[in-house]
Order: structure tokens, then sequence, then C-alpha cells
């Protein structure tokens, strides 16, 4: 039993960049393993976007591990405070949501959270449940919870307040707002990423003022770094894994990693156990497993999380005769242009580019191929005819000009 509960702790604490209240946690795993009693997992995500990237299921990959060892997680879905705006690491307040748009973006996040989590383990909730019967005397109850000058402990608050950027009232009740969902939800455990710290400790902070008789204990995980290894995971930077990105393109991106940052998206991303990895990582280190395998098992094993097994090793076929071969791919996306268009134009709206200066970059790189042939004239404009355009080693598009 004991050996059990030590492997199961190892296993929640993977990978996590820090935790408050561990020894809550581990109470809480061994009375699972002693009596089957589950606990309470509060993770909050406002639906802003309709669509995850590989950032944002390491929080969902480590709420899949708490259910595995006894939690039973409330997903929170922050209706109600999307609608206000959240300003965590932003110097100005973020543009509130529409409810329709909140809506849209929340039936979304269902479907894709549930590639990763236990449904029947896990309950959907929004916060605009409580919040929303809150009223103004309940709101004006949880303002006297907390002072201003401990919400201007807030790094982003203070920076902005040093500097004379404006400061909202509604910006201090957001994070108070936050911190109620575990009051209302009265949750053991809340995790979140480490950008969230203040907001999570808010939580911490009201079940004590509304004497729930609990105290949650916070999880903290790091952020991904994206393909690149040096900047978080963004779809802005373009440096992102879509988890709903078809899926040769999802495998290509993983095998672009480097060998490096491939451990980290091991422990972080994988459902391997932390034994079976460092059995992966000593082989390689002693030779008798090559980096390139490791990461095709790595990238394998995420495609095929979020599509399927004959997916995933029909996208490493494809991406060994195109890449390993230097061929084009069988298959590619077609799209037709008139005479005499700019070279920088058509990149971007086939969708091989975000822009024509980013075009313009990858040209100057040397990265941007037609005809497996390098482009050096930025200023080109095709004739009529087809070509195949190529965006470094994984994106192509055919090309007609008529």
């Amino acid at each position: 039993m004991q050996e059990r509960i030590k492997e199961a702790l190892s296993e929640i604490m993977r990978g996590s960049a820090e935790i408050i209240g561990i020894e809550r946690i581990e109470e809480l795993v061994k009375r699972f393993f002693e009596s089957g009693e589950r606990y309470i997992l509060k993770a909050g995500f406002d639906p802003t976007a309709p669509d995850l990237h590989l950032g944002h299921t390491v929080v969902l990959q480590k709420l899949a591990t708490f259910q595995k060892y006894g939690a039973f997680v409330k997903f929170l879905i922050g209706d109600f405070t999307a609608c206000i705006g959240d300003p965590t690491g932003k110097s100005e307040t973020r543009k509130p949501l529409t409810q329709e748009q909140v809506q849209q973006n929340a039936l979304t996040y269902q479907e894709q959270v549930f590639k990763i989590l236990d449904p029947s383990l896990c309950e959907v909730v929004f916060n605009s449940t409580w919040l929303t019967p809150l009223g103004s005397v309940g709101m004006i109850e949880l303002t006297g919870k907390f002072s201003v000058a401990r919400m201007l402990e807030r790094d982003d608050f203070t920076k902005r307040f040093k500097s004379n950027q404006p400061i909202s009232i509604v910006e201090f009740i957001y994070p108070l707002l936050q911190g109620y969902d575990s009051v209302a939800l009265k949750s053991d455990i809340e995790l979140g990423g480490n950008d969230q710290k203040f907001n999570l400790l808010m939580g911490r902070t009201l079940q004590r003022a509304y004497e729930i008789g609990k105290e949650q204990s916070v999880m903290m995980m790091p952020l991904l770094e994206g393909l690149d290894g040096v900047q978080k995971m963004s779809k802005s930077l373009g440096n992102y894994v879509g988890i709903t990105e078809e899926a040769k393109q999802m495998y290509a991106k993983i095998l672009s990693i480097s060998d490096d940052l491939m451990w980290k998206y091991y422990e972080l991303l994988s459902s391997k156990s932390l034994t079976e990895i460092e059995e992966i990582k000593q082989n390689v280190l002693k030779g008798t497993l090559h980096p390139k395998v490791a990461k095709e098992n790595l990238a394998l094993e995420i495609v095929e999380r979020y599509h399927d097994t004959k997916e995933a090793f029909g996208a490493k076929e494809a991406f060994d005769r195109v890449f390993s071969k230097n061929e084009i791919p069988q298959e590619m996306e077609s799209f037709t242009f008139g005479s005499g268009e700019w070279v920088c134009s058509i990149a971007k709206e086939s969708g091989l580019v975000d822009s024509t200066s980013q075009a313009r970059r990858e040209i100057k790189a040397g990265a941007f191929k037609i005809n497996q042939e390098k482009v050096s004239d930025e200023n080109l404009k095709l004739q009529s005819g087809e070509y195949v355009f190529q965006i470094g080693k994984r994106k192509f598009a055919k090309i007609i000009i008529r």
C-alpha cells in the first residue's frame, strides 16, 4: 500500500513548478487508497479561444493523473469572469467577450478536453451558476475580504501602478471572483499555470474568510516552451501544436523539437510513467535507442491521443516519405490565383504564413521554396502554371496560376 501511495505522489508531483500545501495532498491521496473516498480538484479555464494547443494540455494531463489517484475534477469554465477579462500577465485590461462568444468557445472546449479527461470523474461547471446569484450585496461583502494593499502585491498590478497605467476596479474584482469559485466548489486542490499564482492563492484566502472548513492546496504547472524551445507555446508566436490540427502536421511539428526539449515534452505530455521515461532516457544515453526514435514514439503517442492509431502511423509514413527522402507529399491543399500575383501574398492567402512580412523573412532565411528551388526574389510575381510552394520542412501547398 505504502509503495503504491509513494508512486502515486511521485506521478502527481512530476513536472510541477510549485506546490503549496503538499501535506494535504498526501493526506487526500492516502485516504483514497485506504477508503476509496474521492476529493475535489478544481481547474478553471476562461473560454477566450476555442482551440487548444499542447501548452494548454499540460494542466489537462495533470488533471488526468489526479483522476487516477482519487480526484473528482470540477472543470470550471469561467463564463462569468470571461465577460470581465483577466489582466494576468498583461500590461492592459483584456477585452471582455460577449456571452455568445463564451458559450460557443465553451462548447468547443468540452469537445476537446474529454480526449484527455475521464468524463465519469469530471463535472463541467460554469461560474455564472453561483456568481450571478451573488448579487450586489454579496459582491460588496466579497470585496471586504481583501485589501487594496494586498491586491497591489500582484506583479502586473504593481508594474502598472508604478508606470501610471490605469487599473480599473473591475480588475481587482476578477481575482476575488476566481477565489470565490473555490468557496462555491469547496475544492480541496486547485491546479493552474505558474503565471496564475496570485489568483490561485486567493482561493485559499477566501476559503478561510468564508470559514468553509477547508483550505485548498495549490499546484502550479510550468508553461510549456513552443517548438522553438525558447518562448512559451503560443499561437501568436507561431510555435504551437494545436490539438485539432490534422495528424500529419501535428506529427511533423513534434518531430521538429530539439532532443533536449523532447524530455520536457515527455515529462509534461506523455502518459508514460516516470520509470518508463527514465528507461527511455537511459537507453538514449547508452546508445541503444536513437534520439530520433524516442521522439518518433512521443509524436506517435500524442497524435494517437487526438486522432487514432491509424492516422498516427499514417502521419509517420508520410513524414518519412517526404522528409527523410526529401520528396514532395502526394496530397496537399490546392489554391488558385490570377496571373501576376505577388509570391508573398500567395503564401499568406494559402495559409503557409501569417503575413506577407513573414513570407519575406522566410525568403531571406532561405526557407521558402517553389518546386523545390529556393526563392531569392521577394518581389517575385508568378505567371500561369502550377507550382508547389514549400515553407520550411513541414508546410506545402499546390498553387495554380491562371
